[in-house]
């Protein structure tokens, strides 16, 4: 029997017949689990902090909400002010405050006027309770039930459920607190004064802190979450035509996990609807359509009345462009082997019509990106159209063999001729079901670009410095001889 020490560790070896040996590791005990668990929650949390240091400024701002917020209960002309109900304003930056400015916003305008506006309804339904005598109970009844009834049942209706939702909600709880308390409290008016400003109270150092400290615009990250999958559109459509077409004694460099991830840029696509409408419709629950980008002010190059409702449909548009390219890469998959011949006939015209196309989606990016409008779409949709009908004229031009192979015969070419060999149905079939999705994509891709000529008219983007130029060049009268 020996023993070894490592670093950190005690290990016994035994030998037996000196053949084998047996290794013993003690086991660590409850203080060492302890530490272990400890250190992998710590890394854990770190790891999600350096990932997106976003959360960690979320977390900051709703604690710097808070310690003012509290400022009521340690200062005492303020405590004098409101009262009792300061602890309303901590439960306001408690439910409202958002990770980005558009929900904070929508959850801040949502409560304050559903507070008003249900403490007033309270107060009026309290004051006609008292005139009926006997049947005050009956009346404040019978108004919690019919307001209530109304404000649920409002929650169902589509249009008001995606911008009003908390608010009704708000209503609701509001409304019952006021009436029902007001049946027993003398002071109704000034409960409802402090109630409704220490709620603006709360609304106000929220809406400030999101502005003003590290703000997140929603608006802001809508826009770049649409440029950047026009990029990934254009990469996943380059990766996928050229996989299908890469000759197979060639060996390319090229890091495979890099390319297939190109090649599925597509389903980032797909899967950014749920992303786009929450920020573009307005809610306040995670996960529920939301327009949070129409709540919030002017900021940088997004005016007021700035048309967020046009990315809901450009992306509509992307994810058809999208649904071509998940077919493309069904077709990469094909069992059917086609000959190096078939492809060799499309090859060319195949991944001209592809770079035209992603040069129209990198360009509708780039259109995003300085939010100008380009001075050459209108020349690369027409290169793109040009090469549809090229690739049209080559699909028809394809000899397609009809007769049975045993009824072939064999026709003699001088030399130097090209001969062009038949080809066979089946052999064609897969190749011509890619060339038809290329060329529906590209006529998707036009709808997209005029989604996005709309979104640029609405929302004056400036004309392209180039264009500009050249306007003023043709403008000019002619140099007298």
């Amino acid at each position: 029997m020996a023993s070894k020490v490592e670093p950190g560790k005690l290990e016994w070896r035994i030998s037996v017949d000196n053949e084998t040996t047996k290794r013993l590791v003690p086991k660590s005990g409850p203080s060492e689990r302890i530490f272990l668990w400890l250190k992998g929650l710590i890394m854990k949390t770190w790891r999600i902090g350096a990932d997106d240091p976003a959360k960690v400024v979320h977390c900051l701002k709703v604690g710097l909400a808070l310690s003012l917020v509290c400022i009521f209960y340690y200062m005492r002309p303020l405590y004098d002010g409101v009262g009792g109900n300061a602890m309303w304003a901590i439960m306001t930056v408690v439910v409202v405050f958002e990770s980005n400015v558009g929900a904070t916003f929508s959850k801040c305008v949502n409560r304050v006027v559903a507070t008003i506006l249900a403490g007033s309804l309270g107060i009026a339904v309290h004051w006609v309770a008292t005139k009926s005598g006997e049947a005050e109970i009956f009346v404040i009844g019978s108004s919690v039930f019919l307001f209530a009834f109304t404000a649920t049942y409002s929650r169902f209706v589509p249009s008001f459920k995606s911008r009003f939702d908390y608010g009704a909600m708000i209503f609701i709880l509001t409304f019952s607190l006021v009436s029902v308390g007001g049946y027993r409290v003398d002071k109704l008016v000034d409960m409802a004064q402090q109630r409704v400003s220490t709620i603006a109270v709360g609304t106000t150092i929220c809406i400030i802190i999101t502005i003003f400290i590290c703000p997140i615009w929603s608006g802001t990250q809508l826009h770049r979450l649409v440029q950047c999958n026009f990029v990934k559109l254009a990469d996943s459509l380059d990766g996928c035509v050229a996989e299908y077409f890469k000759k197979r004694d060639v060996s390319t460099n090229e890091n495979e996990d890099e390319t297939n991830m190109k090649v599925q840029g597509f389903k980032c696509v797909l899967n950014s609807k749920g992303t786009e409408e929450a920020m573009v419709t307005s809610h306040i629950i995670l996960g529920d359509d939301a327009n949070l980008a129409r709540w919030e002010p002017a900021h940088g190059s997004f005016n007021f009345w700035h048309p967020w409702q046009q990315y809901v449909k450009i992306g509509a548009a992307m994810r058809r462009c999208a649904y071509c390219l998940e077919n493309l890469s069904i077709c990469m998959n094909y069992e059917t082997e086609v000959p190096d011949q078939v492809k060799k006939h499309f090859r060319e015209t195949c991944m001209k019509l592809t770079a035209a196309s992603s040069k129209i989606l990198r360009e509708l990016a780039d259109i995003l990106k300085n939010t100008r409008r380009s001075s050459k779409m209108d020349f690369l949709v027409f290169d793109m159209n040009s090469a549809v009908q090229e690739l049209q004229e080559t699909l028809k031009t394809i000899p397609i063999q009809t007769n049975k192979p045993e009824e072939e015969e064999e026709v003699p070419s001088d030399e130097g001729e090209d001969r062009t060999i038949p080809m066979s149905l089946h052999e064609v079939l897969p190749v011509a079901t890619l060339v038809s999705l290329l060329i529906e994509n590209a006529a998707r891709i036009q709808t997209t670009v005029e989604a996005v000529v709309v979104l640029a008219n609405l929302a004056d983007f400036k004309q392209d410095s180039k264009k500009k130029t050249e306007d003023n060049n043709t403008n000019q009268p002619p140099l007298s001889s």
